[in-house]
């Protein structure tokens, strides 16, 4: 069975984009790049040949990668999620139990995820342990500074799709 790739339809646009980018335009100012540099002499020491081959294979290794992304995806609309759980999409208030601070977080997955942003992926240790859980719920979750305890504090859509 073909494991699907949950993701908001800007998440979706976004790696679309990309992809439209890779194909028409960095695919082929590569191949140029590489012409301009065959066209120095001696590959064995040509630094801009091996500069640029690798730059390729960058590219198509991310084409591939996106390619597969984009045909598994399960787009989400995250304006018009339910509320009443922390589902994929949702915004979630944390209140940290130990320093009274709240935060919150959008779930989303991996290629979206940006805690700079506010989102986190729901494959993370945090997003694993928020999942399913209502307002008033107690979550634990393992991070590199140690165990953490939050409660949930409010669950809404996303002001974005």
């Amino acid at each position: 069975m073909v494991e699907r790739v949950p993701m908001s339809m800007r998440g979706y646009q976004k790696l679309r984009d990309e992809l439209q980018r890779l194909e028409k335009s960095d695919r082929i100012e590569v191949v140029k790049a590489i012409e301009v540099a065959r066209g120095h002499g001696d590959l064995k020491e040509n630094a801009e040949y091996h500069a640029a081959k690798e730059r390729q294979g960058y590219i198509e290794g991310r084409i591939k990668e996106l390619k597969d992304k984009l045909g598994r995806a399960e787009v989400i609309n995250c304006m018009e999620v339910p509320t009443q759980r922390a589902v994929f999409g949702t915004v979630v208030g944390l209140l940290d139990l130990e320093t009274n601070e709240e935060v919150s977080y959008q779930l989303l997955g991996t290629e979206e995820s940006d805690v700079k942003t506010g989102s986190i992926s729901v494959f993370s240790p945090l997003g694993k342990s928020i999942l399913g859980k209502e307002v008033g719920d107690e979550v634990k979750t393992k991070t590199p500074g140690g165990s953490r305890e939050f409660e949930v504090v409010a669950i809404t859509a996303s002001l974005f799709s």
